[in-house]
């Protein structure tokens, strides 16, 4: 017996660093809006769901998925690890001129496991504030994912979010 196609409509929604509508723009997000300000001519909105990114096929996707409120770091090692560890190594072995981009010293490490040969991978400085001066600002991530996108033959993300 063959599997099942899904045949329900999937929704996608974007994960890191999105927040409900009516919840304020964290930190890490309004350093990412001021990058795509200067990187894009991207106007600000003033909620922080980024859900129309992800409809475009951005997944945004943190090492450890889960953390207690206003303790960092606090799921790590409990197992999230091999999950997101699975999900690059899927996206590596199953695509093909995908945009890769590891903000910070932990999502780096995720890298190692990506094909350079196959794959865009771009690296700075986590947008928090307490890094994003140092380098993050003016990394341009998002004209470099667009212009390899378009050389690939892919259609570019509109960054730009409505509201």
């Amino acid at each position: 017996m063959g599997k099942t196609p899904i045949t329900a409509p999937v929704r996608r929604t974007a994960s890191s660093f999105s927040v409900r509508p009516d919840v304020p723009v964290p930190p890490s997000l309004r350093n990412i809006y001021k990058e795509l300000a200067a990187d894009v001519n991207f106007l600000p909105p003033k909620h922080g769901c980024l859900n129309e990114w992800a409809q475009q096929g951005v997944l945004l996707l943190n090492c450890v998925l889960t953390v207690e409120e206003s303790l960092a770091a606090s799921h790590k090692g409990k197992g999230w690890e091999k999950f997101t560890d699975s999900v690059v190594n899927q996206l590596n072995d199953e695509t093909k001129n995908t945009v890769f981009v590891l903000w910070g010293n932990y999502a780096q490490k995720k890298g190692e496991m990506i094909d350079r040969q196959r794959h865009l991978v771009l690296q700075s400085p986590h947008p928090s504030p307490l890094s994003a001066s140092r380098g993050f600002y003016g990394n341009h991530h998002f004209t470099k994912s667009n212009e390899y996108l378009r050389r690939h033959d892919k259609t570019a993300i509109d960054w730009q979010l409505s509201g």
